[in-house]
């Protein structure tokens, strides 16, 4: 077997892995967009959380969320940033019932982008008042899944625990 072959049949044996993963009910629950490359979607299926994925087509209506999350969003690479949070993440933020359940932000983005990299989840997160918790380039690496685990797992701890 070729080497490609063998990287291509590792990374396959880990999808189906993980795509076995049933999360638990008390489980972070993360909202994210991911466009049609998936890279988003395929750094969410490596966590250990419930998920919802934002529709593709800003035609669609976007889920109402009426509890606690934490929104992942990649950030487009426009000049000056304008543009660079995706409309059907505009569209499901205009929801005020949904908003008001944003926890935190997670970015997905490309370095190649410069200072503009994960632009759009600064932008969110500046704009809801919520914390920036992580920023990873597009599909991650085993150490930011490690990280955004256990950093979740921490935050949503802090976030969701009745107060005494």
């Amino acid at each position: 077997m070729s080497s490609l072959s063998s990287v291509l049949a590792r990374a396959k044996e880990r999808e189906l892995r993980q795509s076995s993963y049933v999360p638990e009910a008390d489980a972070p629950l993360v909202v994210y967009f991911s466009s049609v490359t998936r890279n988003t979607d395929r750094f969410i299926a490596k966590l250990p959380v419930r998920s919802v994925r934002l529709p593709l087509k800003t035609t669609e209506p976007p889920p109402r969320i009426t509890e606690p999350y934490v929104l992942a969003v990649p950030s487009y690479g426009r000049p000056g940033g304008a543009g660079s949070v995706p409309p059907q993440v505009v569209k499901f933020l205009n929801d005020a019932s949904s908003r008001a359940h944003l926890l935190g932000v997670i970015g997905a983005g490309n370095t190649n982008f410069g200072p503009l990299f994960c632009v759009a989840a600064e932008k969110v997160a500046a704009k809801c008042q919520v914390p920036l918790l992580y920023k990873f380039e597009l599909m991650g690496t085993d150490e930011d899944v490690e990280k955004v685990t256990q950093g979740l797992e921490e935050f949503w701890q802090a976030c969701t625990q009745p107060r005494e």
